[in-house]
C-alpha cells in the first residue's frame, strides 16, 4: 500500500510539474505552446469572433501556411513583461524566442498600437511589408482587436494567393483531431496499465 501511494504521488507530481515548467509569468508564451491563438484576458470578446479567427488559422494550416496569433488588449495581458505593451514588434520577437523550441513558424501579434510579425529564422521580407502597411487597430475592445487580427491574417494569406475561410474546420481536420485524441487516450491507458502491473508485482 505504501509503494502504491508513492507511485500515485509521483504521477500526480509529474502532472503538476509539466505546466509549472512552462510557466514564466507571460501568459501568451505559455498558451501558444499548445494553441494557435491567444486572446485577451483583460477584456471580454465574442465567442463567435474568437472561433472565426481560430477557423482561419486552422484553414491556413491545412493550406501550408502555419501561423500563430497573440491578441493583446491591455498591459495586463502581458503578465511579467508589461514593459512591452505598445511595442507589438518587440513583443512578437520576444514570443518567437520564448516558444522557439515548440514553434518555428511565423507568429503575429496584434495590439491597439499596431502589429508585430516574427520568425526566429527566415521571416519573408514581403510578409514584413504586408504587416507594415496595415492600419493600427487603435481599439482595446476584444472584438475590435480580433477583427483586426482577421484582416492581418487574410492579408498575409493573400500574399500567398490564399483565401482563408472563417467557417468551421473541414471534416478531414476534425477526423485528424479525433485520431490525435484517440492516440492520447491509448497512451494514457497504456501508462495506467504499466503502473498497475508494477504495483501488482511489488
Amino acid at each position: 500500500m505504501r509503494f502504491r501511494s508513492l507511485i500515485l504521488l509521483a504521477l500526480f507530481g509529474t502532472c503538476l510539474a509539466v505546466p509549472a515548467a512552462f510557466a514564466d509569468g507571460d501568459p501568451a508564451s505559455d498558451y501558444l505552446i499548445t494553441q494557435q491563438i491567444f486572446l485577451p484576458l483583460a477584456v471580454p470578446y465574442s465567442t463567435a469572433d474568437g472561433g472565426a479567427l481560430t477557423n482561419m488559422l486552422n484553414d491556413a494550416k491545412t493550406k501550408n501556411f502555419p501561423l500563430k496569433v497573440a491578441v493583446i488588449s491591455r498591459r495586463d495581458d502581458l503578465g511579467s513583461v508589461p514593459s512591452l505593451y505598445g511595442q507589438p514588434q518587440s513583443y512578437a520577437s520576444f514570443l518567437a524566442q520564448e516558444d522557439y523550441n515548440f514553434w518555428k513558424n511565423e507568429l503575429l501579434v496584434v495590439m491597439p498600437q499596431g502589429y508585430g510579425l516574427s520568425k526566429v529564422k527566415g521571416l519573408p521580407a514581403a510578409d514584413k511589408a504586408v504587416v507594415a502597411k496595415l492600419t493600427p487597430p487603435r481599439v482595446t475592445s476584444g472584438d475590435g482587436l480580433i477583427a483586426a487580427a482577421e484582416r492581418a491574417v487574410q492579408a498575409l494569406a493573400a500574399r500567398r494567393g490564399l483565401k482563408l475561410s472563417t467557417e468551421s474546420t473541414s471534416a478531414s481536420a476534425e477526423n485528424h483531431d479525433r485520431v490525435e485524441i484517440a492516440v492520447g487516450v491509448l497512451v494514457l491507458a497504456a501508462l495506467g496499465f504499466g503502473v498497475r502491473m508494477v504495483v501488482r508485482r511489488r
